[in-house]
C-alpha cells in the first residue's frame, strides 16, 4: 500500500518514504510508527497501541518512544511544536491529522506521479542573476554511463559558479530533479532562480553529443539552445564553452579575470578524468552509507586517476577528503590516528601546489588545518576558496568557524550555504545548529539538529549536538534518546576522550560548553 500526503509517498511494501524523488532515510522503528499512525489515522492511537504494534509488546522506555515519535515527525517535516501532521492528544495518544490518499497501483518513486501538484513556497530571487543547472539526461541507454552525464553536469555548475555576477544553485539541490519531468516555473519557485539550464548527453564510443537549453523560469520561454558533437578528448572545451556562453548571456559585464581563469584544469590524459568522475559518483553515496568499503572504492578510483596523471589537482584534493573522513569517522583503524590526518594534510597541500586556483584544494587544506589546531590558517584557506568561487558551498567552512570560535560568522556561512543549496546535505543543517548552540540560542539550534538527526540516522554529529541542545532546554527524554543514538553509532564515545580529539575548539569555554551539555544528556566523560 502507498500512502500519499503533501509531497511525500510512504510505501509499506517497499518500506520506503520519499519526498519528491528523494529517498528519505528513516530508521525501521520510526518507519513502522509512521506507517501505523497513518494507517490508523481515523482514530487516536495510545502509547499501548504503539508498543504493541511497533515493538511487539516488549518493555520499552518512555525515552525510546519519544525518540521514535520525534523521528517520525522530523522525517515528514513536522515537529513537536508545530504538530502539523502528527498531533499529540494529552493522556490519550497520537493521531495523524494530514490529508492522505491511498494508492495500490504504483510503487516507490512512481507513486509520486499520482500526487497533485503542490506549489512549494517560493524562494525570493537573489539580487544577482540566478541559475540552476539540472542534471543532464543520459540518453545513450547505458546506465553504466550515468556517472559520465552527472559528472559533466556538475562540472558545468562549477564552471558557472566562478562568475561573481551569477548566483548558482549547488549541485546537491539541482540534482534533486534528476529523472523527473519538471516545469521550469516550479523549479524557479522551489530554488529561487530566474534561469534553468537543461540538457542531454549521448556517449558513443569515443564521441560525445551534448545538447543544452537555457530557459527563463518566469516566462517559461527558451533563451538559448546549442548542440555540440565532439571527441571525448574535447569535452573540457564544451564545458567551458557552455559556461562562458551562459555567463555572457546572463551578465552584461563578466569580469575578464574570471573568464581567463580556468577553474577545473583538465588532466593530461582523458582516462584520468574518467576515473575521477567514477570516484566522484561513488563518493556522493558515502554521505548516506558511511561505510568503509565505499570510502575504499573512492580511494581506489582516485589513486588510478593519479597513477595516470600525478598532477591532477582535483583527484588529489578529493583523495585528501577520503583520508580526513577515515580520521574523523569511526570506520576502521585510521580513526583519530595522526597518520591519517597527516596524509590528508599532505594531499591537500599538494593539490594547492598543483592548482592554486582550485577552490576545493584550499577548502580541503582549511578543513585539515583547523583539526590540526591551526585555526587562523585554516579559516584563511576557506576564505581563499570563496574568493576563487563566490558560489562555493562546503558545510565544513561553517563547521570550522564553529571550532575557530566564530559562531556568528558560522551562522552566516551556514545560512548562505542553505540558500545556495535549498536541499542541502544534513551536515549543513548540523553546522547551523552547532553555531546557534555555542551562542546559547538553544531553541534556534533545535530544528536544524533534529532535521540532521532524522535525515542521517547513522551520522553521529546530528545526534551528538541534539543531545546537548535538548539537555540545555530541559528536554531530558529527547536528550537521553539522542545520547543513546550516539552510543549506538560509537559505543566507545567519551566526552573528554573522543569528544576532545574530534572537536578541537580554539576557545576552551566552547569545549566546556559542549562537554557540559553532553554530560547533562548522559554521555560518559
Amino acid at each position: 500500500m502507498r500512502f500519499l500526503f503533501e509531497d511525500y509517498a510512504l510505501d509499506t511494501e517497499q518500506r520506503e518514504l520519499r519526498r519528491g524523488n528523494t529517498l528519505v532515510a528513516v530508521e525501521p522503528k520510526v518507519f513502522d510508527l509512521l506507517a501505523y499512525v497513518i494507517e490508523q489515522r481515523e482514530r487516536v492511537v495510545s502509547r499501548d497501541d504503539l508498543i504493541a504494534q511497533v515493538w511487539g509488546g516488549r518493555i520499552v522506555s518512555e525515552a525510546a518512544v519519544a525518540r521514535c515519535i520525534n523521528g517520525a515527525r522530523n522525517a515528514i517535516g513536522d515537529s513537536g511544536e508545530a504538530q502539523r501532521l502528527i498531533k499529540t492528544f494529552q493522556r490519550k495518544g497520537l493521531r495523524f491529522v494530514g490529508s492522505v490518499r491511498e494508492d495500490e497501483g504504483l510503487s516507490g518513486a512512481g507513486a509520486l506521479a499520482a500526487l497533485p501538484e503542490k506549489a512549494a513556497p517560493a524562494l525570493a530571487l537573489p539580487d544577482r542573476l540566478s541559475i540552476a543547472v539540472l542534471p543532464f539526461d543520459n540518453i545513450g541507454g547505458d546506465r553504466q554511463q550515468e556517472y559520465f552525464s552527472d559528472g559533466i553536469s556538475e562540472d558545468i555548475i562549477t564552471e558557472l559558479s566562478r562568475f561573481s555576477e551569477l548566483f548558482v544553485i549547488a549541485r546537491n539541490s539541482s540534482f534533486q530533479y534528476k529523472g523527473r519531468a519538471v516545469d521550469v516555473r516550479q523549479v524557479g519557485r522551489e530554488l529561487g532562480v530566474r534561469y534553468v539550464l537543461q540538457g542531454s548527453i549521448r556517449r558513443d564510443g569515443e564521441r560525445v553529443r551534448i545538447s543544452a537549453q537555457l530557459a527563463d523560469t518566469v516566462t517559461a520561454t527558451q533563451r538559448w539552445a546549442e548542440r555540440y558533437d565532439r571527441q571525448l578528448t574535447s569535452v573540457f572545451e564544451v564545458q567551458d564553452e557552455v559556461a562562458r556562453t551562459i555567463a555572457a548571456l546572463l551578465a552584461a559585464h563578466v569580469n575578464r579575470a574570471e573568464i581567463e581563469r580556468t577553474l577545473n584544469k583538465p588532466p593530461a590524459a582523458w582516462q584520468a578524468y574518467d576515473y575521477y568522475l567514477r570516484a566522484a559518483n561513488v563518493h556522493a553515496s558515502f554521505f548516506s552509507s558511511f561505510k568503509a568499503d565505499v570510502l575504499y572504492e573512492v580511494r581506489r578510483l582516485l589513486e588510478q586517476s593519479l597513477a595516470i596523471d600525478p598532477n591532477y589537482a582535483r583527484a588529489c584534493a578529493k583523495l585528501s577528503w577520503t583520508h580526513f573522513s577515515a580520521w574523523v569517522e569511526p570506520l576502521d583503524a585510521d580513526y583519530l590516528q595522526a597518520a591519517a590526518l597527516d596524509r590528508a594534510h599532505e594531499l591537500a597541500r599538494k593539490a594547492v601546489q598543483l592548482d592554486p586556483d582550485l577552490p576545493e584544494a584550499h577548502a580541503r587544506l582549511g578543513m585539515v588545518l583547523v583539526r590540526r589546531r591551526e585555526h587562523g590558517r585554516g579559516i584563511a584557506a576557506f576564505e581563499r576558496a570563496l574568493a576563487l568561487n563566490p558560489n562555493f558551498t562546503d558545510f565544513s567552512f561553517a563547521h570550522s568557524l564553529v571550532l575557530a570560535g566564530e559562531p556568528e560568522r558560522a551562522v552566516e556561512a551556514a545560512e548562505r550555504i542553505i540558500r545556495l543549496d535549498p536541499f542541502c546535505a544534513p551536515p549543513a543543517r548540523a553546522s547551523l545548529g552547532m553555531a546557534h548552540y555555542l551562542r546559547g540560542q538553544y531553541a534556534q539550534a533545535l530544528p536544524p539538529l533534529r532535521e540532521c538527526a532524522a535525515r542521517a540516522p547513522n551520522m553521529r554529529i546530528g545526534h551528538l549536538w541534539l543531545a546537548a541542545t535538548c539537555a540545555r532546554l530541559g528536554e531530558l527524554q529527547e536528550a537521553r534518546a539522542a545520547a543513546a543514538e550516539v552510543l549506538r553509532i560509537e559505543p566507545k564515545w567519551t566526552n573528554l576522550g573522543t569528544g576532545v580529539a574530534i572537536y578541537v575548539f580554539k576557545r576552551r569555554e566552547d569545549a566546556e560548553h559542549l562537554s557540559d551539555g553532553l554530560r547533562e544528556a548522559g554521555l560518559p566523560d
